[in-house]
């Protein structure tokens, strides 16, 4: 039987999913497995160099056949607590704003809530040696980063200011269809993880003025329920009208 190529993301806040299909040898032995940013686990399932992703939901516009395969997502009810626009100024000030070089979903989300929420159309910037009026900023990089500017803006609380919904972030997606058997298994496993988040935690290294098990157990919402997926429906909706 062919393996499943699977790439996922390498971020703290997929530890309990790495848990969970780490720690099931009969699944691993079906499967390819590879850890990556963001971008480029996107990058992977558009170019058909893998089956599965942990994708950021704004890729899933460049996936022709794509498929949500997971019962589980990187998703938040609230200030998500990783996913940042840092700013010397108030929003309302900015002028220009550099993006992520790892993100996708992050920076077509900065950019729906400036036009849409805060009503702003600041200069987009790509260069990271740029300088720019404020940034986008995600995953571990962040941790314990909130002191240290001025203004500084979580963009899922701002997303569920905007629209009432929660919001997720990245979605198990393929670019085929794939066996419902497996598909079964994967969420098993993803849920075996989960559930063992207490354990995932307490392998972690600390990180300095920041709380790991609040992030893993409240601020990272991990069920794929219908408010996500009607949020992701809204959220294709504001980047096709950029």
């Amino acid at each position: 039987m062919n393996k499943i190529k699977i790439s996922a993301v390498s971020y703290t806040n997929t530890k309990p999913f790495a848990f969970g299909l780490q720690s099931n040898t009969d699944f691993l032995e079906k499967v390819d497995l590879v850890y990556d940013i963001p971008s480029v686990c996107a990058a992977k399932l558009i170019d058909n160099k893998v089956d599965i992703g942990l994708v950021p939901v704004a890729a899933l516009l460049n996936i022709p056949d794509y498929h949500i395969i997971s019962d589980y997502c990187i998703g938040a009810i609230g200030p998500v607590n990783s996913v940042f626009i840092f700013s010397n100024k108030p929003i309302e000030e900015v002028e220009s704003l550099r993006l992520d070089l790892q993100s996708r979903t992050s920076n077509n989300l900065a950019r729906v809530l400036l036009k849409n929420f805060w009503k702003k159309n600041p200069v987009i910037v790509s260069d990271q040696d740029t300088e720019a009026d404020a940034f986008v900023e995600i995953g571990d990089r962040t941790f314990g980063k909130r002191d240290s500017f001025p203004y500084v803006y979580d963009l899922a609380e701002e997303w569920i200011r905007f629209t009432g919904l929660p919001f997720a972030f990245a979605v198990w997606a393929s670019n085929k269809p794939i066996d419902q058997a497996f598909i079964d298994e994967f969420n098993e496993v993803l849920k075996y993880g989960l559930d063992r988040r207490d354990e995932v935690i307490a392998s972690l290294p600390s990180v300095p003025n920041f709380d790991l098990h609040d992030y893993l157990k409240t601020r990272i919402d991990y069920p794929l329920t219908d408010e996500k997926r009607e949020a992701i429906k809204r959220f294709h909706q504001y980047i096709q009208e950029l």
